[in-house]
Formats: C-alpha cells, structure tokens, sequence
C-alpha cells in the first residue's frame, strides 16, 4: 500500500497540531519518518530497494559580512496587514503558489472578486502535485498575499477575504 500526497499531508497536520516529536510510518513501499524541533530531517525510502535513506538538514546561513553601505530593502513580500473582521487563508504547505490553472489561463481571483465556500483561489505546487486551495467561507477577496511562482511556506497568508 502506497501513500498518496494527501494521506502525508494529513500526517503532517496531525504531527503539527500534536506534541509529538517524532514518527515512523512503514508500509510494503515506504517508510516514511517525520522529526521535529531539531531532532533531525525528514526521510522517506523505497523499501527492499537497497538504498539508503536520504536526511534533509536544515540549511545554516553563512555569517554575514559587515554592512559597507546603507542597507539593502528587506526582500520578500511585505506584511498582509488583516482587519479583525477578515478571514485569513493561509498556505497549508510549503511549496510553488499559483494565481491560475495554467500559465495562459486567468487567474481564479482577483481582489474585489467575491468567492462563494469550495469556490478555487489558487494552486500550490509541490514536486509536481498540484493542491487546489479552495474558499472555506463566502466572502470578497480583500488582499493577495504572494505573487504568481512565488514559493510559499507553511502557514504563510495567501488571502483575506472580507465575510459575506
């Protein structure tokens, strides 16, 4: 039995909302271990297959040399700033944002576009899976929170929509 994107995406929330700091999930095709708070990197291997599983390491900046000039603007995306009244949709992984079904195709919203619950506001893709990110709540998109291809990470804002 394989694991599909989604079954991995629901540990994952799980892991996340839990205390747990580690888990090892084994089936005929993977195992699949997930650590947490610096207890080491995520693997998942081939079982049977002879090969050795792969850690991912969290990446370490290299020391910044002294500023010789007025400092550079901060990159990235400035601050969603959200009213209390709005409803926040945020990344629920990290991964590839994107506004449309496809490069030539318009994007599902814009702000000012009203969204009705299940209605589609964009795509996340991750290693060639695409989730759809769906409205959970009528309303009128109020602010767009990442460009188009920008790579978003877990819990990032990616919309607010003002209630219906």
């Amino acid at each position: 039995m394989a694991l599909s994107y989604d079954e991995i995406a629901e540990i994952l929330k799980i892991i996340d909302g839990s205390s747990c700091d580690e888990l090892i999930v084994e089936t005929g095709d993977i195992k699949l271990v997930v650590r947490r708070h610096g207890a080491g990197g995520a693997v998942a291997t081939p079982q049977g297959s002879g090969a050795s599983p792969v850690a991912a390491a969290p990446a370490r900046a290299a020391p910044a040399a002294p500023p010789s000039g007025p400092a550079p603007p901060p990159s990235g995306p400035a601050p969603i700033a959200k009213a209390p009244h709005q409803i926040e949709v945020t990344a629920p992984m990290v991964g590839t944002f994107y506004r449309s079904p496809s490069p030539d195709a318009a994007p599902f919203v814009e702000v000012g576009s009203v969204v009705r619950k299940g209605d589609p506001l964009c795509l996340i893709e991750v290693m060639k899976l695409f989730t759809t990110i769906a409205a959970e709540h009528d309303g009128r998109i109020a602010q767009i929170g990442a460009e188009n291809t920008e790579l978003v990470e877990y819990g990032r804002t990616l919309f607010l929509i003002d209630p219906a």
